[in-house]
């Protein structure tokens, strides 16, 4: 990693909270955050965690190298044969881990020999350095990182005749290689790596679990494949549109770029996506969208706001259980409303029929918050928050 993106990722990560001071003054505080990388895990993990997030570590997919692989000796020696007139190198990891394959193979002077004459098309500028690090140059890298200004631009000039190399990276390339193919191309295809389930699947299924539950604020994603397999899972599950809905409406989706997001897209999930695609600015972005997603209530003269794993009052950060935190969350839906036992019992996972069960959890609630004000018992009724009178007016700056 170069000097400015070391300092463009110590760069403080969005503004502050009103009285968060005393929170540690940190924007992510309080929130829990899914991490389903299976590379740079640990360094988006200690970015989140820096700015105070609780992080929940699910590879939601692992990356098989295929320095071994048959498929890809093959192509590679085809391309060295038999020149390509285009090659399209896609991704860094994939460019550096073809050329380190011929290299072991003892053909990475031929490769890199034969790359040295045709056109070379790098997708980003991650790639541009993998190609420049091995020597090469390219020809032309887009602005937006994106594949399809690489078809629209390889359309533009024609291609009709044309034999294209395209670094293939383990996810989808929609319509990339049939539209080439239908410009009268010829495309040969260069599998450097695929992606592979996880060999765990427990922390996967444990995300799902939050996600369901509410538990968890935000899921990130770095890999349209990382996507489509936490979907996939949730598939297998049965779960899968109780999931979607969940991250329509309550779990923020925070995507690297427009091309991670479209396996969610696609199923109508709306996500945010940071302008430039990098850890960095993704971190950034959700130390600005999940602080503006609560809503501060006015609470028995204080401040208070729910956050993921625990509640904000007057600025100071109180951890709350999660099934305190699912009694908060109902009493929150109506503030000020007496919510009944009944209600409260169904709120709390696992709880049966068991009402005495709301009251331990409730006990519990207000030890963790440590002002028993906030939350007022209705004799023979239920549970209420204690809304301050003229709610509506007292934050509407907020």
């Amino acid at each position: 990693m170069h000097d400015g993106q070391r300092n463009e990722l110590r760069d403080d990560s969005g503004p502050r909270q009103q009285g968060g001071e005393r929170g540690g003054g940190l924007p992510l505080a309080g929130f829990t955050v899914g991490v389903t990388a299976a590379r740079r895990a640990a360094e988006l993990g200690t970015l989140l965690e820096r700015r105070g997030a609780e992080v929940v570590h699910a590879p939601a997919l692992r990356i098989v190298p295929l320095t071994d692989d048959a498929e890809l000796l093959a192509a590679t020696k085809q391309l060295i044969d038999d020149a390509p007139d285009i090659v399209v190198a896609t991704t860094a990891i994939g460019f550096r881990g073809w050329v380190e394959a011929a290299e072991g193979w003892g053909l990475g002077t031929p490769l890199l020999e034969r790359l040295g004459g045709v056109q070379l098309l790098a997708r980003g500028p991650k790639v541009r350095g993998a190609i420049r690090a091995a020597g090469l140059t390219e020809e032309w890298s887009p602005a937006s990182e994106s594949m399809a200004e690489v078809l629209d631009r390889l359309l533009e000039e024609g291609v009709a005749g044309k034999r294209i190399a395209v670094q293939l990276h383990g996810e989808p390339l929609p319509g990339f290689v049939e539209s080439l193919r239908a410009a009268g191309a010829e495309v040969v295809g260069v599998p450097v790596y695929r992606w592979m389930p996880p060999q765990d699947i427990g922390p996967v299924d444990r995300l799902l679990d939050g996600i369901l539950a509410r538990t968890v604020d935000a899921v990130t994603f770095t890999s349209a494949p990382a996507a489509a397999s936490l979907l996939r899972r949730a598939e297998e599950r049965g779960v899968r549109g109780e999931v979607l809905d969940a991250l329509r409406h309550d779990v923020l989706p925070a995507c690297v770029g427009p091309v991670t997001a479209l396996p969610l897209e696609n199923e109508e999930v709306a996500t945010v996506q940071p302008e430039r695609f990098r850890l960095g600015p993704l971190v950034q972005l959700l130390c600005h969208e999940l602080p503006g997603r609560v809503r501060p209530l006015p609470v028995a003269g204080r401040r208070v706001e729910i956050r993921g794993h625990a509640v904000l009052i007057d600025g100071e950060l109180r951890p709350v259980p999660p099934a305190g935190m699912s009694l908060l969350r109902a009493l929150a839906k109506r503030p000020g409303w007496v919510v009944s036992r009944g209600d409260l019992l169904r709120a709390l996972p696992g709880a049966g029929r068991d009402e005495h069960a709301v009251e331990t959890a409730m006990a519990r609630l207000r030890v963790a918050l440590g002002a028993p004000k906030l939350i007022q018992t209705v004799v023979k009724r239920g549970y209420r928050l204690s809304l301050d009178p003229h709610a509506e007016t007292k934050y509407a700056d907020a």
